[in-house]
């Protein structure tokens, strides 16, 4: 799990950050609102911890930002901010945040809010029909379709698609796409992976450039193939 932390007191950041990477997420600190924005639509991480009192671009701008963007709007966050009156705690939830902390904070509390807002973000992602676009998924009944005509996967191919879809603009490592596939990873220089991606692409015919090489690293789903500069 990443969790990309937005909070211009460099003390308060590390803080946060010191005690989520004791229960194994990884963090990145960002101190600059605009900065802020750009990590999100680089990295696409796991939960947002979003200060709303930030130079350059402030936590609520930032926010919106993220739910008119297809790529990001998906993503969990956490408003944290010293400004604790109710009418800003409101005007975060109204506009869908997932969680509002005021400072001073309880580091236990907020891991056990960040805990719940994952496992709420993870099971909202097990949803049994997956749709991005013209496309969509039936997990139940393995039956794929684009643009309402109906795609001839296989298994494989499915599983391989609903697991990319299921994470747009996140890069999905080689290994743990074989574990999907296979249910191992094969450390040798198989190229079986390679050849259901290209058998993938093959069947999404226009669409396929929605499905991204990610040199060195494996690949990844974007909804939007126009703008895939990372």
């Amino acid at each position: 799990m990443q969790v990309l932390v937005v909070e211009d007191d460099v003390d308060i950041a590390e803080l946060v950050a010191f005690n989520l990477e004791r229960q194994g997420w990884g963090c990145m600190l960002v101190h600059h609102g605009g900065e802020g924005w750009n990590q999100i639509q680089r990295l696409r991480p796991d939960l947002v911890i979003l200060d709303v009192m930030l130079p350059g671009m402030d936590g609520m701008q930032i926010f919106r930002e993220m739910k008119g963007n297809e790529m990001t709007r998906g993503i969990p966050v956490i408003f944290l901010t010293a400004r604790g009156a109710l009418d800003d705690r409101l005007e975060g939830l109204s506009l869908g945040a997932d969680d509002y902390v005021t400072k001073p904070f309880s580091p236990k509390e907020l891991v056990l809010r960040v805990r719940n807002v994952l496992a709420r973000a993870n099971a909202g992602a097990s949803q049994l029909v997956v749709r991005s676009g013209p496309l969509v998924l039936d997990k139940n009944t393995l039956a794929a379709t684009l643009s309402g005509a109906p795609l001839d996967l296989t298994t494989a191919e499915f599983k391989l698609l609903a697991y990319l879809v299921e994470r747009p603009g996140k890069v999905q490592d080689r290994y743990e796409l074989q574990k999907v596939l296979f249910g191992y990873a094969d450390t040798t220089q198989s190229r079986s992976l390679d050849t259901h991606v290209k058998r993938l692409r093959q069947k999404l015919g226009g669409h396929a450039a929605c499905i991204v090489t990610e040199r060195g690293s494996g690949y990844y789903f974007t909804p939007d193939p126009q703008n895939t500069e990372r």
